[in-house]
């Protein structure tokens, strides 16, 4: 199944299996960066399709990646948002991550950050921004975490 085949294949995928809950929405879909982008528009059931902690939006995005990559799908990762509960929380990462970033420099202390792998991204990408700070995430599966210091700019700097 080539690309476009994919992208078809997971939206109607999606649709079918909300069609499961009651949910008939058309799903917008695109692809970014060899992930397929999966849109659910805003419904009443948005707190079960989201799940605390977003779990069952990660189950949602299991469930259709396993189904691509069982028909040897070209592309098999997917992310799926729904009523833009993903795009709204990274914004609020990135600006919580400016805050993290102040207290850092203001401090000079590192800063170790518990975030699921989603939030340590954005996070990363927003410390890019920075000469004088940097990110790197420790630790192994839920242990994992992200910390943010200075960068030890030494003999460089002079």
């Amino acid at each position: 199944m080539n690309k476009d085949e994919s992208i078809r294949f997971a939206t109607k995928y999606m649709e079918d299996l909300l069609s499961f809950f009651g949910i008939n929405v058309a799903i917008y879909s695109t692809i970014e960066d060899d992930v397929i982008q999966l849109s659910v528009p805003s419904t009443s059931l948005n707190s079960l399709l989201i799940g605390r902690n977003a779990d069952n939006l990660r189950a949602l995005q299991y469930i259709v990646s396993q189904s691509l990559a069982a028909r040897d799908a070209e592309v098999t990762r997917v992310n799926v948002d729904v009523a833009d509960y993903k795009r709204n929380r990274a914004d609020r990462i990135e600006r919580q991550a400016e805050n993290w970033i102040k207290q850092v420099r203001s401090t000079g202390k590192p800063l170790t950050l518990e975030l699921n792998p989603a939030d340590r991204r954005v996070v990363h990408k927003v410390v890019e921004d920075y000469s004088d700070i940097e990110a790197h995430s420790e630790g192994e599966g839920r242990e994992r975490h992200i910390i943010i210091s200075k960068k030890d700019l030494g003999d460089d700097a002079k």
